[in-house]
Order: structure tokens, then C-alpha cells, then sequence
């Protein structure tokens, strides 16, 4: 008896998905490289921070790619060595910079509140506002484990001064070489356009605002006008909450895809990718078990049921529930075909959702067990934001367990 309904209920969830929730599926938009050079009289000044904990395989790469910029204007790279026991900060000390463009500066003690990545962010923009007092320019966050393009600095500067924009960020392309990540990486992708639809990121009357940790340009005007990093020490997905802050604030933001910025960090294995999405999947449902429920019933009818229905039911439910599986393919497939895969793997949407949906489960039994967000060897245990004894989390990972878009308040 409650087949049919629950094969309605999917369908119409789908129909509403594809055509009412910002074209998640597009697989757009994307910076294009500048074809024509800035002018230095027309490049503020640019400073990069980036927050470094124990990233010896990475830190090298990532530092000569930014001093390796063609931005014609002045651009400082600040490092921030987040007490790291691997040698980082020395790492970062020794890349060559003949234009004498990096500074490395040594951690300080954590204070309480304050996550451990912001805390870092935050030693690196006083830094920088030491560098460059002048406010007219932009601050670039991004992580020791990118690397950039020459053109990539250029590139979001000019999107920035031609859509007057408070702040440009990108997801950088992801590794997809291991088999796990061919199955889980691009499903990141997809989840996450999904939780934050990119054209309603980017439209200004759309309360949503999101963005990809890897790369936020912000503009110091933006970042002053939200009460500095400072105004996000405890957040945990810090990426997105800056960028509601600076969207609720009467700031313009812009959210797309990169082609000129590639994490170089590795998940060879399943589990890798389960500690990415668990660490903080938890954070993201305010802790609440409430959420929990209805987020795992949604993922269940939203993904799992569609597919059973199609393949193990006859008559209406069957034909409804097949539409509504094909739909959820064919929304993936756009993402499929940025990583090059074959549109095949769609077939393995409900799996993966599967995947995502224990992995947020995981995430709200290591809460309640008092292991918090772990990573790096620092744990949240609190939702207020308080620290405990395992000092804190490192990064932000954005959680991709919704299947409906949220307003970030």
C-alpha cells in the first residue's frame, strides 16, 4: 500500500530538484584564464594566507606555485606554520623567492574559542594587515595542499573588479586517480552543488551563501565590514560561514569551478574520504539528532528508494520510481563529465549516497562518544565552539549529506 505513494513522493522530490533548486546539475560556472594581461595600474594589492599544519608533502609545491604568479600588481605570501611537528614552516622557509614575496610566520598557542585553521587565518591576515595598512585590496585564503596556475591570481582579481564582487571563490579541482576516488570524489562535487546550488550562491537576492575552502578571494573592505576573522573564530565550516557573512552583510560573492587550482592531497582509500565528510557532517546538522533522522530518512527517498522501486516493484511504482532514478542520473552525469568518467558510474548513486549517509552517521556517534571533530590531532567535542583537551579541528569540510539545498543563516 505505500508504494505508490512513496514512488509519487520520490518523483515529485526529483521534479522539484531539477527544475526548482538552481540548476545544481549544470555543470558550470567556470573562470576561464584571462586572455588579455592586467595592467599593473589597475592590480591592488593582493596577500595570500595560508594555514599550514603538518603539510610537509604539499607545503613546497603549493608556496612556489603562488611566489610563481604573473600578477603584475604586489602580492605577499604569508605561511602560517599551525605548530607543526613535520618540519612545514622550515619546508616553506626554504622554497626560493627571489622577489622576496613570502613570509612564514610561527604559530602562536590556540586561545580558547577558536578553531585551529581560523586561528592560523587569523595570525596570517594580522600579518598581512602589517604588510599592507592600505584596505582597497583583497586577501586570498587557501590551503597548503593547491596549487595554483600563474594566470589563477590575475584571474580572480579581474572577476572580482568586473563584477564588483566582495568575494570570489572556487572549488579547485579534487584528485580522481584511486578507484575510490573515481567512485566518491566526483559524488562530492554533485552533493555539494547540491547543498549549495552555484546560481543561487551567486544571485543576490538568494539568501543561500557558500563557498569552497581552497580559494576565497575576499576583499578587505568585505572582511573589515563583517568584524574580521575574528567574527568566525569557532566556526568549523568556515569557508561557508565567511561567505554568509559577507553575502548577509549587502556583500556580492561568486561561487564556481576552477580550472586553475588543483588539490594535491591524496584519498586512496574509502576510509580517507569517510574521516573528510564525518569530521564535521555532525557540525553541519547543529548537532542534532532531529536532523540526523530526517536527514538519513531523506537519503533514503530521495536516492535509495527511487532505485528499488525501479528494479524490484511492477506496475505505476515501478515506471515512477524508474523516473525518478533516471532523473538522479542524469543530474549526475554533468559532474561525471568534468572528471572525464564514464557516465556508467551514475549507476551507483544510491551506493554512494549509501556511503555519505554512514559516514554522517559516524560523524554524530563520534559526537555523542565525546570524540568531537577530529583532524590532525585536534578534536571540537562542544557545539558552542569550545575546545577540548585534543585542541581543537583543522580545516574546513564542507559536509554533502543534504539532499535539499539550506539557507545559510
Amino acid at each position: 500500500m505505500l508504494l505508490l505513494p512513496l514512488a509519487v513522493l520520490s518523483l515529485v522530490i526529483w521534479l522539484g530538484l531539477i527544475f526548482c533548486h538552481g540548476r545544481f546539475w549544470q555543470a558550470g560556472p567556470v573562470l576561464a584564464p584571462l586572455r588579455t594581461p592586467l595592467r599593473a595600474a589597475d592590480c591592488p594589492e593582493v596577500c595570500v594566507v595560508v594555514p599550514a599544519r603538518d603539510e610537509a608533502p604539499s607545503v613546497v609545491e603549493c608556496v612556489r606555485s603562488l611566489l610563481a604568479q604573473d600578477y603584475p600588481g604586489p602580492l605577499h605570501v604569508i605561511v602560517v606554520d599551525d605548530n607543526s611537528t613535520d618540519g612545514t614552516g622550515r619546508l616553506a622557509r626554504g622554497v626560493p623567492d627571489p622577489q622576496r614575496r613570502l613570509t612564514v610566520v610561527t604559530g602562536r598557542t590556540r586561545p580558547p574559542g577558536w578553531s585551529g585553521k581560523l586561528w592560523a587565518v587569523s595570525q596570517g591576515v594580522t600579518r598581512a594587515r602589517e604588510l599592507v595598512p592600505d584596505s582597497s585590496g583583497f586577501v586570498l585564503l587557501t590551503d597548503a595542499d593547491i596549487t595554483h596556475d600563474p594566470r589563477h591570481v590575475s584571474t580572480l582579481v579581474a572577476k572580482a573588479q568586473a563584477d564588483h564582487l566582495d568575494q570570489v571563490s572556487e572549488m579547485v579541482e579534487l584528485n580522481c586517480a584511486s578507484q575510490a576516488e573515481r567512485m566518491l570524489v566526483p559524488a562530492f562535487v554533485f552533493f555539494f552543488t547540491l547543498l549549495y546550488p552555484f546560481a543561487r550562491v551567486n544571485n543576490p537576492r538568494s539568501r543561500v551563501a557558500g563557498a569552497a575552502g581552497g580559494t576565497v578571494l575576499v576583499r578587505w573592505s568585505a572582511l573589515a565590514r563583517i568584524g574580521g576573522i575574528e567574527s568566525l573564530r569557532g566556526a568549523l565550516i568556515d569557508d561557508c560561514t565567511l561567505a554568509a557573512h559577507v553575502k548577509h552583510s549587502g556583500g556580492r560573492i561568486y561561487l564556481g569551478h576552477s580550472c586553475l587550482a588543483r588539490s594535491i592531497r591524496p584519498y586512496p582509500r574509502p576510509i580517507d574520504i569517510w574521516r573528510m565528510v564525518a569530521r564535521t557532517a555532525y557540525v553541519q546538522l547543529d548537532y542534532s539528532p532531529l536532523l540526523l533522522l530526517a536527514t538519513v530518512i531523506g537519503m533514503v527517498l530521495v536516492w535509495v528508494i527511487p532505485m528499488q522501486l525501479a528494479l524490484f516493484t511492477h506496475g505505476l511504482p515501478c515506471l515512477l520510481g524508474a523516473g525518478a532514478w533516471i532523473m538522479s542520473m542524469a543530474s549526475y552525469t554533468p559532474t561525471l563529465r568534468r572528471f572525464s568518467l564514464s557516465p556508467a558510474w551514475a549507476m551507483l548513486l544510491p551506493v554512494i549516497a549509501g556511503f555519505y549517509t554512514l559516514a554522517t552517521i559516524g560523524s554524530a556517534l563520534d559526537h555523542h562518544r565525546g570524540r568531537g571533530v577530529i583532524w590532525k590531532s585536534r578534536a571540537y567535542t562542544d557545539p558552542d565552539g569550545a575546545i577540548s583537551t585534543h585542541n581543537g579541528a583543522k580545516g574546513a569540510a564542507t559536509v554533502i549529506n543534504h539532499t535539499m539545498g539550506d539557507d545559510v543563516g
